[in-house]
């Protein structure tokens, strides 16, 4: 991350406003910094070398951060505000909520963990800060502007995400703060949404901390969720105006198998019609577990098509993280 940038004095959070350190808070977020194979399965869509945030949650070193940034990480750096580097493992990545755990394999001296706050106290107005590292300069008072579904084109869904405004600029990671010094949730994109007179809104969409207090437990014994995996189909999907299209599809993956093609557009899944990338998520987990078939009617030019695919789960075709 470039250390050069600042968020505007106008944007950044004023110390006198919280009712605890808020220095010593933005302190646990630090630098994390990826370094992925080139011949990983993410490595053409999410690069090879991934920079954004972490969060201290514990005396013992355990990092929170947002799943892509480790996603088969083969080596992780994490950099203190102190200027202090060492190096981390990626112990879970779990794809449903979009979350990222890493252990430092050593010790940043003079930060202290932020206890997990509760996220379904949120509502639409409430204050709270948006911080990635390097504290307060690159830190941002901001406001809840929505808590509602959201549907990414990667096969994801998150049925109550918090929007914030005004956007951090380098969100990926960053600390989701409440008003009791507590972490809500972790930063994950960045989003536009139109606003009256024609202007564009910049909006952050955070994960809520409440979706990963369930699956803890599980990701620090495991590394992965307890739950049954989700269905997953290799295929990036297009939310348009008349519905929804295949953009791609991954090689090897279900949807190649079965012979979906880009521009396909998606009719329905499992006889129920899809309108929208929430209702097409939504559809394919209602036919069960990963492994499940799932039915596809697609249109193609002047064509209707049937397909069935083979559901996999999305991190076989992962890889593993290597412990150094």
């Amino acid at each position: 991350m470039d250390d050069e940038w600042e968020v505007p004095d106008a944007l950044q959070p004023n110390p006198a406003d919280y009712g605890f350190d808020l220095h010593r808070r933005l302190d646990a977020v630090v630098a994390l910094k990826g370094l992925i194979p080139h011949d990983a399965f993410t490595a053409q869509t999410l690069g090879v070398e991934r920079e954004g945030s972490a969060v201290l949650i514990d005396g013992k070193g355990l990092f929170l951060t947002i799943g892509y940034l480790i996603t088969e990480a083969e080596t992780i750096w994490l950099t203190g505000n102190n200027g202090r580097v060492v190096q981390g493992h990626a112990l879970a990545v779990d794809a449903e909520t979009g979350f990222g755990v890493v252990q430092a394999l050593g010790k940043l001296d003079g930060i202290e963990p932020i206890e997990l706050g509760d996220s379904r106290s949120l509502k639409l107005g409430d204050t709270m800060i948006v911080g990635a590292s390097g504290g307060q300069g690159h830190a941002v008072a901001a406001r809840v502007a929505a808590r509602q579904p959201f549907a990414g084109y990667w096969e994801y869904i998150l049925e109550e995400a918090i929007f914030s405004a005004p956007a951090h600029p380098h969100w990926g990671g960053a600390a989701c703060i409440g008003m009791d010094g507590r972490l809500l949730g972790i930063g994950s994109l960045i989003l536009q949404q139109g606003a009256p007179g024609g202007k564009r809104l910049d909006l952050n969409m955070v994960v809520p901390i409440q979706e990963l207090t369930p699956i803890l437990p599980a990701l620090l014994r495991q590394g992965r969720s307890d739950r049954p995996p989700v269905p997953w189909l290799g295929l990036l999907a297009v939310e348009e105006e008349e519905g929804v299209s295949v953009g791609s599809v991954t090689r090897g993956a279900p949807a190649e198998q079965a012979g979906v093609r880009p521009k396909d557009r998606i009719l329905s899944v499992g006889g129920e019609p899809v309108s929208d990338l929430a209702t097409l998520w939504r559809a394919v987990r209602a036919q069960g577990n990963a492994g499940v078939p799932v039915a596809l009617q697609l249109e193609r030019g002047t064509r209707v098509l049937k397909l069935t695919l083979m559901s996999s789960e999305r991190r076989l075709f992962l890889k593993a993280p290597r412990l150094h």
